[in-house]
């Protein structure tokens, strides 16, 4: 992915180095599993048990080269989406507002609640943040199998793509729906947003790469790569050995890569109804 020497977001809360070692409680490694599932992307921290982490004293640390440099990417990705999205909702006679990213070490406050990294990157509606823990592109790579910096933006266009619904209202629409559902029938719309933010993931890729040309050979597969990676079946067969299709939240693989694909080749923002689609 072409990247370097790109405008870099100034809609950047940097608290990096501030944190260190919370205090696991009421669940301890169960609360440390359940995080990681949510590492599916877009998990709201407030829908997990409370508390999984207690905020200890503020500690300083060093930053590294290599996460510096996942910190320039990740700024000018952001960039890279404001300007997409800016233009989008031009031709939409709209207005974009930008979101903020919170990039944090290990734990912080967000308007979604206390949390930590183990909930992985996540959109917090309240206070229209993006809230990313460097470290999960180590997991990203590492654990699920999904290496390249295409990889990593389309993790910070996802969680962007659920910004999008905010503005849309789309999120507000589900919220006044929940308390009226059951557990499985709200799974099933948050499974149809989910996929929803995949697919203005894919919207973003097509017109970034119109505007700017940043694609480079393989980044579309690393994209796909990391949407079947992060599955409600695959995760669940992973972590129990069985799948169980009426706790899926953010769609299956095969679902997450079908969305993200149709963003990308019709960069059409009205053609992402994930609401009325059987797939």
């Amino acid at each position: 992915m072409r990247w370097q020497g790109r405008r870099e977001s100034d809609n950047v809360d940097d608290r990096r180095g501030i944190g260190g070692g919370g205090i696991i409680a009421g669940g301890g490694i169960g609360a440390v599993i359940i995080g990681i599932l949510y590492l599916l992307l877009g998990g709201n921290p407030s829908d997990l048990p409370t508390q999984t982490l207690q905020p200890q004293q503020q500690v300083s640390a060093p930053r590294s080269p290599e996460e510096e440099r996942l910190a320039s990417f990740s700024k000018v990705v952001l960039a890279d989406t404001e300007d997409v999205w800016e233009q989008v909702f031009k031709e939409n006679g709209g207005h974009y507002s930008q979101p903020t990213m919170v990039l944090f070490t290990q734990q912080t406050q967000s308007g979604c609640g206390f949390s930590s990294a183990a909930t992985g990157p996540f959109y917090c509606p309240s206070d229209e943040r993006i809230y990313l823990d460097l470290s999960f592109f180590d997991e990203l790579s590492r654990r699920f199998k999904a290496p390249g910096e295409f990889a990593m933006a389309y993790v910070i266009a996802h969680e962007v793509g659920h910004h999008i619904q905010k503005l849309m209202g789309t999120y507000d629409e589900l919220e006044q729906q929940r308390s009226a559902l059951s557990e499985k029938e709200y799974n099933k719309l948050s499974v149809k947003a989910e996929l929803q933010a995949d697919f203005y993931a894919g919207v973003w890729a097509n017109r970034a790469q119109k505007m700017k040309q940043l694609l480079e050979s393989g980044d579309i597969e690393s994209a796909l790569t990391a949407a079947n990676a992060i599955g409600d079946d695959r995760l669940q067969m992973q972590s129990q050995g069985y799948v169980v299709p009426d706790a899926f939240t953010h769609g299956t693989s095969q679902q997450r890569m079908y969305w993200f694909k149709k963003g990308f080749e019709t960069g059409d923002v009205k053609q992402g109804n994930t609401f009325v689609s059987e797939r």
